[in-house]
């Protein structure tokens, strides 16, 4: 019903930057939240950042002051700009939407993108 693709990781060294872009397609009637999730290596599935479709955002303390979540409305596209780039950041990131389809609502989520950076 509704595919997120997630495009732009790769690796970077420590201090570099990388955007983050995700798709969604589909039948898509509107899209309340759209956010950003990572998993590192033995580790639980974290919030990176979220954005309401009124532009409100939030997002981990971790990242906060260095990432920056957007979101273009007309193209179903969020975007999370990442600068000042730490190892610790390393993960594989993916993309979270709710959207509903005519009436039904539903959480769907993309394959992930991998994120690496070294030291």
């Amino acid at each position: 019903q509704v595919q997120l693709v997630e495009s732009g990781g790769g690796l970077v060294q420590a201090g570099g930057s990388l955007r983050l872009s995700c798709a969604a397609s589909g039948s898509i009637f509107r899209i309340d939240v759209m956010g950003w999730y990572r998993q590192a290596p033995g580790k639980q599935r974290e919030l990176v950042a979220t954005i309401t479709s009124g532009g409100n955002s939030n997002y981990a303390d971790s990242v906060k002051g260095r990432f920056t979540i957007s979101r273009d409305n007309a193209k179903n596209t969020a975007y999370l700009q990442m600068n000042s780039l730490k190892p610790e950041d390393t993960g594989v990131y993916y993309c979270n939407a709710f959207a509903w389809t005519g009436v039904i609502g539903g959480d769907y989520w993309g394959q992930g993108t991998q994120v690496t950076v070294s030291s």
